[in-house]
């Protein structure tokens, strides 16, 4: 009989299905061209494997119009969901202040004010402020972007916004991504824009949907981890808050009340200089791990992001400021694989994960 720590296994696990699926290098493959619907399903939905396909969204006359002056126009009289934080990381862990009592308020260089009731230095899930703005208003705050003035403006609303808000901008995309539905047997649950700049950051999570992520100007940047290696996320609940605005229109957080418990991962994998060896010693298992999966996507690509896989996001903005790119939520199946992940994932999020576990020898 032999014995093995949970945690050794799931390291193995993660090594193992880079070698057989994965591959062992962080790079995500590349194909010129939608691919045939069959191949599509084949080699990348079922085997639940990244890909970029360039050349994907050609046809789109999106990718010439939009321009921040011909969305003006076309949104004149539009209004959208705009999502405001004081450092452009909407849905992400922030610290609270020290003197976080009841009713108290304070300034934290990270998270904006804070309101509610806490221990000092607690950690929690903030999510960003919303605001319905009128369009060319809301993209002016998009562009001024700044974390020095404690004000980031985010364009996007995961809701199926793209008909609900932009249905002006409808002729000049497709409103699916036909090889892709033909593949997965359904139309997209739900299509999302985003209009953002460098300064919006999104921190590592995963979606239980198939996403199919089109990028019309400026870049995105991936930094992508399989499901299997949940392990190394670091993934624990967290108080939610929220950011409020305040009469003289700086941002306050705010905890939830009642009392709400949202799982996140901590890990971020681009520390400062000065906090890389703190981020090292509190998550070795993602550091010291293989190495994540990297990948940009450019203006006129397609990246094809499987269900439950891990990810992080940069982007940098084109010459007119801003990173402009729509995304197609396919529905997942529930099948075995989600079970399995599901049972990976209680294995790496319980007290287990420090013990033993006996595996019986073969022989």
């Amino acid at each position: 009989m032999a014995v093995a720590a949970a945690g050794e296994l799931l390291d193995l696990l993660s090594r193992e299905v880079r070698e057989l699926s994965l591959g062992c290098t962080p790079e995500v493959v590349r194909i010129d061209g939608p691919p045939d619907p069959v191949q599509f399903l084949r080699d990348f939905v079922m085997p639940n494997r990244p890909c970029i396909i360039t050349n994907a969204i050609a046809h789109w006359p999106a990718l010439r119009l939009w321009s921040n002056s011909y969305l003006q126009s076309q949104l004149a009289h539009r209004s959208v969901s705009c999502h405001f934080t004081p450092d452009g990381r909407a849905d992400a862990l922030v610290q609270a202040p020290q003197s976080a009592d009841v009713g108290s308020k304070s300034s934290h260089s990270d998270g904006g004010d804070l309101e509610g009731e806490g221990p000092a230095n607690e950690i929690v899930f903030a999510s960003s402020l919303v605001e319905v703005l009128p369009f060319p208003t809301a993209l002016e705050c998009v562009l001024s972007s700044s974390c020095e003035d404690r004000s980031v403006a985010y364009l996007q609303q995961q809701n199926n916004c793209f008909p609900l808000e932009f249905s002006a901008l409808s002729e000049d995309v497709d409103s699916d991504i036909a090889w892709a539905s033909e593949a997965l047997g359904c139309k997209p649950e739900a299509v999302n824009l985003w209009i953002g700049t460098q300064e919006s950051v999104t921190s590592f999570h995963k979606d239980h949907y198939e996403n199919l992520y089109a990028v019309v100007s400026g870049e995105k940047h991936f930094t992508l981890l399989p499901p299997t290696d949940v392990h190394r996320m670091y993934v624990k609940k967290y108080p939610a808050a929220h950011y409020e605005r305040t009469d003289s229109g700086s941002l306050v957080l705010k905890r939830d009340s009642p009392t709400a418990w949202v799982p996140w991962s901590s890990v971020d994998p681009f520390p400062k200089n000065a906090e890389r060896q703190t981020a090292e010693s509190q998550h070795p298992r993602y550091f010291g791990g293989p190495l994540a999966f990297e990948c940009t996507v450019r203006a006129g690509e397609l990246l094809y992001l499987p269900s439950l896989w891990f990810h992080h996001v940069r982007q940098s903005p084109d010459s007119e400021g801003r990173t402009v790119a729509i995304n197609y939520w396919y529905d997942m199946q529930f099948d075995m694989k989600y079970a399995y992940f599901n049972f990976v994932e209680c294995l790496a999020a319980s007290s287990s994960t420090l013990e033993t576990i006996s595996i019986r020898s073969s022989s």
